[in-house]
């Protein structure tokens, strides 16, 4: 599909003096360089029941092995809008890569669950420079009309890496331990890093730029406290945490609350963290709330089910991989068509269908139970991931097409915090229902498999309701027009 896009992107090339062979170049390392990094973000969830008995640790901690990598990400994208305009593209991406490279070797090594935390924390440093270093640089060289394409590439990237990460572990850990996972993506991700600080050059205009002490420790108590919070109330009936849920919280909205109003404040003297002058304009506004929900639904269904088809169903861990891999697969093969679909029919007519899919497939995730057949798990898993794939694509390409170029770079770093956020929460909310529902369901005295089930049942339930909003606002995207998005947004 790359290949595909060598003329439009040559194009844009020729106009700034590059070569359009380069360009296409640079667009494809970085799409395998972002695929190999969010891939990790759900590698973890098929070991799961694997990594708790290894280091006795419970549902509710072993999560935070992705709702952490999650919510570091989201801590760290914020600050992309400024390293982008402020460094090169190239040592960007050699900075990302290498921490992602040592944070994989660091996590091959790790003794505990403690080390294996940190290295997660650091992988996932890389992970979130690299998502806006991509779209940044496809806004850059690719001409607005053939954008939906290219994006159906982003979308494949973005949705399709963490869909397959079960996949890709249940076949690991069949023959080999959890650290496989990590010693087999090490060389790729070695690999990469060079042939990117051989091959990377720039393509965007960097800009005076400076960083706000004050807004980053903000962004972190804001978005670190809502989704510790939520977390926190799966295990706060055990005691297994020292302060309240409520507690954290309520710490994250207020800081979150702050720190808006100063990037509000900021923003006037040209100095704001994060650009929030991309909420000014409503098509923006909206398909960031849509992607939200879905990615908070999507990341929450890819952290129970793995857990459904071992506890509940008795699975094993390439059984489990092989039942996620359809929905992997028609994510990967509907992104491209999506994208060319956009291109000559717009948002509207693919997001709502797509919301009504990734509703459905939500429901009938609900209705699973101790003795469903795995042809059901497909059958709504491939459901859930085809109306995904309708509605991503759309909602991302036309809320970064609605922005003027000043507002690139601010704009793709919020709509991936926005995604890695709402990610975090669904895996922490989705495993918090799960831990209450089995909790309830053990007191009443059933068996813990029949526990398992009810619990999964019941955050399933919750994610049907939150699909139901999503379908209600998937009514209301409309195809604006960018001229007049770019002047709302330039008489600020």
């Amino acid at each position: 599909m790359i290949v595909t896009e060598s003329v439009d992107v040559g194009v844009r090339a020729e106009r700034r003096g590059e070569s359009p062979a380069g360009s296409v170049l640079l667009i494809s390392l970085l799409l395998v360089a972002t695929f190999v990094v969010i891939l990790n973000e759900t590698i973890l969830g098929v070991a799961l029941p694997t990594l708790m008995k290894d280091l006795d640790i419970t549902a509710a901690t072993a999560q935070w092995l992705t709702s952490g990598f999650l919510l570091t990400m989201a801590i760290v994208i914020p600050t992309t809008g400024f390293i982008l305009q402020r460094f090169s593209i190239r040592w960007v991406y050699v900075a990302a890569m290498s921490s992602f490279t040592l944070g994989t070797l660091l996590a091959a090594v790790a003794p505990g669950f403690e080390v294996l935390m940190v290295a997660r924390v650091i992988q996932a440093v890389g992970t979130a420079i690299m998502i806006p270093l991509l779209i940044t640089t496809i806004l850059n060289v690719v001409p607005e009309h053939s954008r939906g394409r290219v994006m159906g590439l982003v979308s494949v990237v973005i949705s399709v890496a963490p869909a397959i990460g079960p996949t890709v572990s249940g076949l690991i850990l069949q023959s080999f331990s959890w650290r496989a996972m990590f010693w087999i993506v090490l060389p790729v991700a070695a690999v990469v890093l060079i042939l990117g600080g051989i091959l990377v050059r720039d393509v965007a205009e960097r800009h005076p730029a400076h960083l706000d002490v004050v807004s980053i420790p903000l962004s972190a108590l804001g978005f670190g406290g809502i989704v510790y919070g939520l977390s926190s109330i799966g295990e706060s009936s055990s005691g297994h945490t020292p302060v309240p849920p409520w507690v954290p919280l309520a710490i994250g909205v207020l800081s979150l609350g702050l720190f808006v109003v100063r990037q509000m404040k900021l923003v006037e003297r040209g100095r704001a963290l994060l650009d929030l002058r991309t909420f000014k304009i409503p098509q923006f506004r909206l398909a960031v709330v849509l992607m939200g929900g879905l990615m908070l639904t999507l990341f929450g269904a890819l952290i129970l089910l793995p857990l459904y088809l071992q506890n509940v169903l008795d699975k094993s861990v390439l059984t489990t991989g092989l039942v996620l891999l359809p929905g992997g697969l028609v994510m990967g093969l509907l992104g491209p068509v999506v994208g060319s679909l956009f291109d000559r029919f717009g948002a509207r007519p693919l997001v709502l269908p797509g919301a009504i899919a990734m509703s459905a497939g939500t429901w009938l995730l609900a209705t699973l139970n101790a003795d469903s057949e795995l042809y059901r798990v497909i059958i709504a898993h491939v459901i859930l991931s085809a109306g995904i794939a309708f509605a991503l694509t759309p909602l991302m390409t036309s809320a970064l097409g609605s922005l003027p170029p000043e507002l690139y770079s601010h704009g793709s770093a919020t709509v991936s915090t926005i995604q890695q956020v709402a990610g975090a929460a669904g895996t922490a909310l989705f495993v918090t229902l799960m831990t209450r529902g089995i909790e309830t369901s053990s007191a009443d005295g059933n068996s813990e498999t029949i526990a398992n089930a009810d619990g999964i049942h019941a955050a399933f339930l919750v994610g049907g309701v939150i699909s139901v909003l999503l379908v209600l606002g998937a009514t209301l995207v409309r195809s604006g027009a960018k001229t007049a998005t770019v002047v709302e947004v330039t008489e600020v």
